[in-house]
């Protein structure tokens, strides 16, 4: 019998490059997103809807899989981002962040545990970021929902070891993935702004490395590969050579060094 996996944010971006490696591999994918009916693709993966920032959605979609298959493994991938100033970014902006990309891991979580603990164990794979170690500047509420998945994922791996099950931090950098669908504006991120010289500028930047990003299919075949492996390590980042390079300039040269680095990289117009 294969191997089952749920994953989560499964219809584009990594979690679609992820599911679609997996399947491949020869693994069950039983996959969610908003975006889906109930319906078997042509490749065999099974396709849920799944909203993770609704708890009935949540609740719904893993009732629905556990009838086909239980879980070897939970790959967490839904995700969005507000790109605007931490002045101009709205308490709602924020909260739709966090909501989808942290709280909605938590509600998987919280349904999936008890299924891997009465199984005798389990493999729980948490998308993080590059900005789950470092900030960038206008991706306040991205890399903040990035830090809490980080600081969640070692209390969990530390309560959930002697039930076997294990949990592993993927860090990517940037890929060519996604939809600006899920990459919003912050509502007040007008030319009015007294930061839009500044924000112009980065948001150019990011635009930039993710349209010529590492490959997408690369890293859902590093997750299918680990993953196949009896042992998974905690934390694997998938990343170029110079987005390596920040998180160890970030982690051994000191704030004022770092904060140089990166506003030279992404605010070179506007003060």
């Amino acid at each position: 019998m294969p191997k089952t996996v749920w994953i989560t944010g499964a219809s584009s971006g990594l979690g679609l490059h992820t599911a679609m490696a997996l399947r491949q591999d020869g693994w069950q994918v039983i996959a969610g997103a908003r975006s889906f009916g109930e319906e078997t693709a042509e490749d065999g993966t099974v396709r849920l809807p799944l909203d993770v920032t609704r708890e009935d959605s949540v609740k719904e979609f893993c009732r629905k899989a556990a009838a086909i298959a239980l879980p070897d493994a939970l790959v967490q991938c839904a995700g969005m981002l507000v790109l605007g100033s931490c002045e101009e970014t709205e308490t709602e902006e924020f909260r739709r962040v966090i909501d989808t990309n942290y709280l909605g891991m938590v509600r998987m979580n919280r349904e999936v545990l008890p299924l891997m603990r009465k199984r005798g164990g389990g493999k729980i794979v948490l998308f993080s970021s590059i900005n789950g170690l470092l900030g960038i500047p206008f991706q306040s509420a991205y890399t903040a929902s990035k830090h809490a998945i980080e600081g969640y994922a070692e209390c969990l791996a530390l309560e959930v070891k002697p039930f076997g099950i294990q949990v592993m931090l993927v860090e990517p950098g940037d890929h060519r993935s996604g939809s600006d669908k899920y990459r919003p504006h912050a509502a007040a991120m007008t030319d009015d702004s007294p930061y839009a010289a500044a924000y112009e500028s980065a948001t150019r930047q990011i635009h930039h490395d993710e349209t010529n990003g590492s490959d997408p299919d690369a890293l859902g075949r590093k997750i299918a590969r680990i993953l196949d492996r009896k042992r998974i390590p905690f934390r694997k980042r998938i990343a170029s050579v110079d987005q390596h390079m920040g998180v160890y300039i970030h982690r051994f040269c000191g704030a004022r060094i770092n904060s140089a680095v990166l506003r030279k990289y992404y605010i070179r117009q506007g003060k």
